[in-house]
């Protein structure tokens, strides 16, 4: 019973005494959100690719540059492989255009058709056929199928591009 008595006389003394010396308010400058939270100026995915890995970097009306190099007119890239295409215009793309994937292994598991400067809706042979083969279909144009390639690709997953150049419009 003292040491009660005791405790609650000394406690009032107590926050007197931190009251007293309570240190002053100071305003320390927070670091702003983006640099607190964010790993954007430490880790650059896009410029830190290895040499092997395709990589668009550019594209024209006509052309792509990949990996620093400027490819004319249509490309046809699975994984790290990169070829020229034959079709010029969307209507060109046909299931024989992308026979090649018939052989292919491992079958990628997406094909990013990049469409040129405007999507088009796919037939439902072309879109029967890439099904046949295991593979899922994307058609936007070809400025974001190469954006996709890009991150699916460093991603390290198989994916293939099928990428009409972007001043093709029909």
């Amino acid at each position: 019973m003292a040491t009660r008595l005791k405790s609650m006389t000394t406690l009032p003394k107590l926050i007197q005494t931190m009251r007293k010396e309570a240190p002053k308010h100071c305003n320390p400058v927070l670091p702003s959100l983006r640099r607190a939270f964010s790993l954007y100026d430490q880790i650059n995915l896009i410029d830190n690719v290895p040499e092997d890995q395709l990589r668009f970097q550019e594209f024209n009306e006509t052309s792509f540059t990949v990996n620093g190099v400027k490819y004319e007119g249509s490309l046809l890239c699975v994984g790290n492989l990169l070829m020229s295409w034959s079709p010029r215009q969307f209507s060109d793309i046909t299931p024989d255009s992308l026979s090649i994937f018939k052989t292919i292994r491992p079958i990628p598991e997406l094909l990013i058709v990049g469409c040129g400067r405007n999507i088009h809706p796919v037939t439902p042979e072309l879109r029967q056929f890439v099904k046949s083969i295991g593979m899922k279909l994307e058609t936007v144009d070809s400025r974001n199928a190469a954006s996709t390639y890009n991150i699916l690709n460093e991603e390290g997953r198989v994916v293939a591009a099928a990428l009409l150049p972007y001043g093709v419009t029909s």
